[in-house]
């Protein structure tokens, strides 16, 4: 639990200091487009709404960002917390990190047999415990031999030794049926430590079958959003700011393209985000270090 909890404030905090690197380039692209749209204004080149409505946007990527700040100090707290650390301890994460690559579990996890997690090991361990207490208790009814050695020299006396054999039957009627009783109450407790353990091992595998088909479909949206869907709206962005510059597009086509992409950024890393979530959930489920 310590490991997952650790995983989730590191990846909160970089995504959230990702977010920041993205609102401050696209803060300072807006800035600039405010104020070539200000000049322009002056000749009748731009329309007024449109730049207030830029300044707005720009007032709430300030806003977004303060908000972002807050979120890497409660994951810095949390994380220097767990390291038993001053919870204002400075530090840096690694700024490039990727998420890992379990695909090829998809297909293992068919195997159940593939699923080795310590509770349920614990179980296996008491179920063979039990089983040897079983056979140990199953001999009490059977007869028991024993031999005893002794050997013993007084002062002035030749050395004796003295050899004794030993055998105990159980021939009490009641002494035999509290045997085989305690026996098949053992079997019945082996029975059920199987249940409960058949039972923790198809939770587990549904649990970890989930989480691993979630991390697939979601790692397949991030990558979409790597290869079509945020260098079409780059596209989009840079024509429209072609044509601004050529002065045959508009101040408000522009700043749409502009806030168009930056929403597709920031999804973009929400998906990280979540993609990262459940990739801490199934290393979890999977007791993976």
């Amino acid at each position: 639990m310590l490991h997952y909890t650790a995983r989730v404030y590191y990846y909160r905090r970089y995504t959230a200091e990702k977010k920041m690197e993205v609102i401050s380039e696209y803060s300072d692209l807006l800035r600039m487009l405010i104020t070539t749209a200000k000049d322009r204004y002056v000749y009748n080149q731009a329309d007024l709404p449109t730049v207030f409505k830029a300044e707005a946007l720009l007032s709430e990527l300030n806003n977004m960002e303060t908000m972002l700040r807050s979120q890497v100090a409660e994951s810095s707290i949390g994380l220097n917390t767990l390291m038993s650390r001053e919870v204002s301890t400075p530090f840096l994460i690694d700024s490039v990190l990727q998420p890992a690559d379990y695909h090829s579990d998809y297909a293992l996890l068919a195997d159940s047999s593939f699923l080795k997690r310590s509770d349920i090991l614990a179980v296996e361990s008491r179920i063979q415990s039990m089983r040897s207490n079983q056979r140990l208790m199953a001999t009490g009814a059977r007869p028991d031999f024993g031999i005893q050695f002794n050997h013993s020299q007084m002062k002035e006396m030749p050395n004796t030794f003295s050899i004794m054999g030993m055998v105990t039957v159980p021939i009490v009627p009641w002494s035999s049926r509290m045997y085989k009783s305690e026996v098949r109450s053992m079997e019945f407790e082996i029975q059920a430590m199987e249940d409960e353990k058949a039972t923790m091992q198809l939770m587990a595998n549904q649990m970890i079958r989930e989480r691993i088909t979630m991390l697939v479909y979601e790692s397949r949206q991030l990558r979409n959003y790597d290869t079509s869907i945020l260098p079409a709206y780059r596209n989009n962005l840079e024509s429209n700011l072609l044509a601004y510059r050529q002065n045959t597009g508009s101040f408000f086509v522009l700043l749409d393209a502009w806030n168009m992409l930056l929403m597709k950024e920031i999804e973009r890393i929400d998906k990280l985000g979540q993609v990262f979530n459940l990739q801490a959930e199934y290393e979890y489920q999977r007791e993976i270090n």
